[in-house]
């Protein structure tokens, strides 16, 4: 039943992705090029962000940007010239992977001078989303879907029937990994989507409400800039969290909703060398084409692959196989 304070339908077609983090725990190959240009399998980790977004019919994509940033501009620019050689070498299937640069989307930019937090690099769009709903998804998490897009398009159906002025995806992680997020309290965990008491920005172990973790991807009325700029900074970096931002909208009586990732959506969250490794490794042994070979290197060296994370040309973590399944994934 839809609740009696849900607005009417409007279709949401914006989505701001933030991309002005120094990514400095990834130094020094972040010194010259960004962390969200890394790349994980055949596409840069942005890529896979903007294909997702895409995919859920989010085209008008505002990329908010700060230092050393430009080849992100450069890569989401029409290369005609590439294209057409591509055509005349019959490389349709570069092409293809290339599709972002074809499609009916729209690419903006604006810088973030000091990079102060997400809440202030989403405070940037402002102008950009003007009086409409619009989407946020962080430019160095990756969602894997056996359907990309599939997640925002629940959340966006989350506020159309709730009226919620925050949508939160959420994921549920090791307890080990939990003081890395910020946590979402719920009224009830039972359901695909349930409202959020309350969030926890990096909790300390042992005091955390829940596993159920924000997971890089936000839907938001334009009433979160008033919270924004109401939200303190912290007073050793002079940054503002998103978080803490949304939690004065909690605070404010808004209705906050999360929706959690189905058994076949995993995000992976490009933080560090360890995770980025981590990232590349599934990808890599999941592509279709080459993927095989990187089992094959890993049998050749006795290692046993993770019977979790699938065959080449599935979607990465997304499958059970053993290795009799291996040997039959083989090229003929």
């Amino acid at each position: 039943m839809r609740d009696s304070n849900a607005k009417t339908e409007t279709k949401i077609s914006k989505v701001v992705i933030p991309v002005a983090g120094a990514g400095s725990r990834m130094l020094p190959v972040t010194k010259s090029q960004p962390k969200e240009m890394l790349p994980v399998g055949r596409k840069p980790v942005v890529q896979y962000v903007v294909e997702e977004a895409l995919a859920a019919g989010l085209d008008k994509v505002l990329f908010v940007t700060g230092r050393q940033k430009e080849s992100i501009e450069e890569h989401f620019d029409r290369d005609p010239v590439l294209e057409q050689r591509l055509r005349d070498a019959g490389r349709i299937d570069i092409l293809d992977e290339l599709s972002f640069a074809q499609a009916a989307a729209q690419f903006f930019f604006v810088r973030q001078s000091r990079p102060t937090g997400l809440a202030d690099a989403v405070a940037e769009a402002e102008d950009f989303v003007g009086d409409a709903p619009f989407a946020v998804s962080l430019g160095d998490s990756i969602i894997a879907s056996d359907s990309p897009g599939r997640l925002l398009d629940h959340m966006i159906q989350c506020h159309h029937r709730t009226g919620a002025a925050c949508v939160l995806a959420l994921e549920e992680v090791p307890a080990e990994d939990v003081h890395h997020y910020g946590v979402a309290q719920l009224e009830a965990e039972g359901n695909r989507w349930s409202r959020v008491r309350d969030l926890v920005e990096k909790p300390e172990p042992g005091r955390e409400p829940s596993r159920l973790t924000l997971a890089g991807r936000y839907l938001f009325t334009p009433e979160i800039f008033s919270c924004i700029r109401a939200t303190p900074q912290i007073s050793r970096t002079g940054s503002r969290e998103l978080t803490d931002a949304v939690r004065v909208l909690i605070q404010k009586g808004a209705d906050v909703y999360g929706v959690k990732l189905d058994e076949n959506e995993r995000r992976y969250d490009i933080r560090d060398f360890a995770s980025y490794f981590r990232a590349f490794f599934d990808f890599a042994l999941e592509d279709e084409r080459v993927g095989y070979t990187l089992w094959q290197h890993l049998i050749r060296r006795g290692l046993e692959p993770d019977p979790l994370l699938g065959v080449p040309g599935g979607p990465p973590g997304a499958g059970l196989k053993t290795s009799e399944s291996f040997d039959e994934a083989q090229d003929p």
